[in-house]
């Protein structure tokens, strides 16, 4: 902001102080140089107490504009009754009054005061006229210098005023986009953190309740049957590297920089997996089925047998390998995790599958994961799990049904998951109902509309793109 605009915000801020100020200075002005033009002896006294009266209410020129100029006009008629035409410098006031009333006033005023200020300009032809004894023709000449005087300030205040009007709309328009920038931001945040917490949500509660589950099993399992045990040691270092992978795609998105120390994390992390190499075999010691040995881990972490990792992984990086999110209505796979961790579940298609938008596939798997989830949580022990995947003309459904305790293992209370789905489905357009199913159990229900499948090609009909 340069010094003009400084000078001029004060100026404005402190109106009434620095109108004050120039009535001040402009009477005694006024006081020291009054003199009418009427023709008779000069009486000071009376020419310097109207002058002054004039000059008085312009005090207020901006902070009552109206009333101001209202008082100015009613002295500069009341002298002018009196037998004083035109009271000089005094009467410019009436000028400063009705440009002040032009740009600070209401429409009205404005229009009321030019009109007043015309009416006033041709008595002074007739006042003149007594004054003088001259022919009040002769004088006519007067009134038109005063009135064209006035409406040239009127002019000029109009176009003061039209500035100042503009000037305030766009600075109002410029703090109405502020506050929509504000809201803006403030509604994406709480949408960005209704979506991170859904995924967190998400992925923990899912990945947990097997690794809870698989962790129990195989504690049981460990003494008895030992091969059991260590399936379920695989399937919770599946499910924790996957949900690791997922945690890391969705916390990078929160990083404001990807600087060269996270490329290099992820370039060790690619060659140490990348590296990977199966050690030679021990004579007569049996082979995985995935080709390593039971001695794989502790061997490629220099004989430490606490550092032994299960063959296939990165030993020492630390790193995840980042898989795409599911973004396809393929559940085969949720499915068969859901299996490994020991929950009997079938898959049904009905229809005929077709392209999703983008993110319904992840919405799809997101409330199937979910269901999975509430059913090993709450289910009860040993439970049958259906799930129906169903295309319809112009939407897809999903349905997840257990023959578990269904409403008695609840508080009746929504959790966060269920709310998690409802928002997904709001995000698409989509539905979901839970609750208990007839005959014992719990089912979930979730539909959403999606584009129609589009028409068979008719006969004869050729591809436009050349082939690869």
């Amino acid at each position: 902001m340069g010094w003009s605009a400084r000078v001029s915000t004060w100026l404005e801020r402190h109106r009434f102080a620095v109108d004050v100020t120039g009535t001040v200075i402009f009477g005694l002005v006024v006081a020291v140089s009054a003199t009418p033009i009427d023709g008779y002896e000069v009486q000071t006294v009376p020419v310097t107490v109207w002058s002054l009266l004039t000059v008085v209410p312009l005090a207020w020129r901006r902070t009552r504009p109206v009333a101001s100029v209202v008082a100015v006009y009613a002295v500069g008629l009341a002298h002018l009754l009196s037998g004083y035409p035109l009271l000089l410098p005094g009467d410019a006031a009436v000028l400063v009054a009705l440009w002040s009333v032009t740009v600070y006033g209401p429409r009205w005023a404005h229009l009321t005061a030019i009109a007043s200020a015309a009416v006033g300009s041709f008595l002074i032809t007739p006042v003149y006229a007594v004054a003088l004894g001259a022919n009040p023709v002769d004088l006519i000449g007067v009134s038109v210098f005063c009135t064209a005087i006035a409406l040239a300030v009127w002019a000029l205040g109009l176009v003061r005023r039209n500035r100042r009007t503009m000037i305030a709309a766009l600075h109002d328009r410029a703090e109405r986009l502020e506050i929509e920038r504000d809201q803006q931001t403030r509604i994406a945040t709480a949408a960005e953190r209704a979506r991170i917490a859904r995924e967190m949500h998400d992925i923990v509660a899912h990945s947990l309740s097997i690794v809870v589950a698989q962790a129990d099993g195989g504690r049981y399992a460990a003494e008895k049957d030992p091969a059991a045990a260590v399936r379920s040691l695989d399937v919770i270092s599946e499910t924790g590297r996957a949900a690791l992978a997922d945690m890391r795609r969705l916390l990078g998105v929160l990083r404001e920089d990807d600087g060269p120390t996270a490329a290099a994390a992820r370039q060790e992390g690619a060659a140490g997996t990348a590296a990977h190499v199966l050690p030679p075999a021990v004579p007569g010691e049996p082979r995985r089925a995935d080709g390593g040995t039971p001695h794989d881990g502790a061997a490629r972490a220099g004989g430490d047998p606490a550092a032994a990792v299960l063959p296939g992984r990165a030993t020492s990086s630390g790193i995840a390998p980042l898989a795409p999110q599911p973004d396809d209505a393929d559940l085969s796979t949720l499915v068969a995790q859901a299996r490994d961790a020991g929950t009997r579940v079938s898959l049904v298609r009905v229809g005929a599958a077709r392209r999703l938008p983008p993110g319904a596939g992840l919405t799809l798997h997101r409330v199937t994961q979910e269901a999975l989830s509430n059913v090993r949580k709450h289910a009860g022990p040993d439970p049958r799990v259906t799930v129906v995947l169903r295309w319809e003309a112009a939407s897809v459904g999903i349905e997840i049904a257990d023959d578990g305790r269904g409403a008695a293992a609840g508080t009746g209370e929504a959790g966060y998951g269920l709310l998690g789905m409802r928002e997904r489905a709001a995000l698409f357009g989509g539905s979901v109902t839970a609750g208990p199913r007839p005959g014992g159990g719990w089912r979930v229900r979730f539909t959403m509309p999606v584009p129609a499948a589009a028409p068979p090609a008719p006969a004869g009909a050729t591809d436009d793109k050349e082939p690869a």
